[in-house]
């Protein structure tokens, strides 16, 4: 069966390997889900990813964070917003904030993926991909 909504899946994972209190989880390889990563990682969400070569499509590996002391994960949630039925587009004024600054809109824009504070700075809107917190 193929999945039809590749980020809500990839959300999926992160969040069930979270709950489950794994140090990673596997995910189905794309370029728009390697350019999430590379913002929950430039965000301090995860640790690391990793692009592992499986002769297929590829998958990436999300190493997840933890607090130090008292062990919770450091995402606290994650939603997607726009989605194949409903996509969610803003302009660069409309751009949401998440918990009043404390979370992070990914938005998928004309300049790639970026976090809700980039996209405000550079004066761009796009594509509300995810909420993360």
């Amino acid at each position: 069966m193929a999945v039809t909504d590749s980020i809500a899946d990839m959300l999926s994972r992160i969040r069930n390997a979270n709950l489950a209190r794994h140090d990673h989880a596997v995910i189905p390889a794309s370029k728009l889900k390697l350019e999430v990563a590379k913002v929950l990682k430039a965000q301090g969400y995860i640790q690391k990813y990793d692009l592992i070569d499986d002769k297929r499509q590829g998958q990436i590996r999300v190493h997840l964070r933890y607090d130090q002391q008292s062990g919770d994960p450091v995402i606290r949630g994650l939603r997607r917003i726009s989605r194949p039925g409903l996509r969610i587009y803003v302009n660069s004024k409309e751009i949401p904030r998440v918990l009043g600054g404390l979370g992070v809109a990914v938005l998928s824009t004309s300049q790639g993926v970026l976090t809700d504070r980039e996209a405000r700075r550079r004066r761009v809107g796009g594509e509300v991909l995810c909420h993360v917190w």
